[in-house]
């Protein structure tokens, strides 16, 4: 496989001697795929190249907030590199897709050679943290109208097309906001052909439109996600780490 087989953001960087020792496995990723649970262990990093992946707080009370999203940009699991060995959150696919999967034993391996895969490893994480940090400010702040604007045009961004088969029951869930409120504004949204709703499935009709509903929230995560897309080398490490130290590890 080659760069220029993958639609995966991070995948399409790495080189070829990367790729071949990451030893790539193909994976169906239906909805409702669990790449993570809480408690559970990390065993596996997850490269979303089509479909859309949910990162949610689970609550004792079996509710959950979504803290986070996920698509061709990301690379799940990867918290595993940072010495973490189970799941604190909840990761699991909303939308239908598939990618790639390697072992966390490799993608060690390779972190350890302070190579482009550690660094757009580590930005990713800095992405995910902002875009954690900046729903949890949002959440506390903003309306239901300019967070459901904010989360769809989200949406579109991961999942690379308008057209989301997602109910409002399910929005709510993830906004952590009641369903007739959440019914309300979508109806508003559709009213002003914003979007168009059937049952189970949104078109996104109009993003210029849902941008100037959404609070400033959605430009801080979209505009940090493209400073990742077009991310160079930079500095990188100092040393490179050969293979006997990767054995000694």
């Amino acid at each position: 496989m080659t760069q220029g087989h993958f639609k995966n953001g991070l995948l399409q960087r790495f080189d070829s001697e990367t790729i071949r020792r990451l030893d790539l496995n193909a994976v169906d990723l239906p909805v409702n795929r669990e790449i993570e649970f809480p408690g559970n262990r990390i065993e596996h990093l997850f490269f979303i190249e089509e479909g859309m992946a949910s990162m949610t707080t689970t609550f004792d009370d079996g509710s959950q907030v979504e803290v986070g999203l996920a698509g061709w940009e990301s690379v799940q699991g990867a918290s595993v590199l940072m010495g973490t060995k189970k799941s604190l959150n909840r990761v699991y696919m909303q939308v239908a897709g598939h990618g790639y999967t390697t072992t966390t034993c490799l993608a060690a391996q390779e972190f350890k050679r302070c190579s482009v895969f550690q660094d757009l490893t580590l930005r990713y994480l800095q992405a995910q943290f902002i875009q954690s940090a900046q729903t949890a400010g949002c959440n506390a702040r903003h309306s239901v109208q300019q967070r459901l604007a904010r989360w769809l045009l989200l949406c579109a961004d991961r999942n690379g097309g308008r057209i989301l088969p997602l109910s409002h029951e399910y929005m709510a869930d993830m906004l952590g906001a009641n369903r007739t409120t959440v019914t309300v504004v979508a109806g508003q949204f559709q009213s002003l052909n914003l979007i168009q709703y059937t049952r189970g499935k949104i078109n996104l009709i109009d993003l210029p439109g849902l941008e100037k509903m959404a609070c400033e929230c959605y430009r801080v995560v979209r505009d940090h996600l493209t400073n990742l897309t077009e991310y160079d080398q930079g500095v990188g490490c100092t040393g490179q780490v050969n293979e006997q130290q990767l054995k000694a590890s």
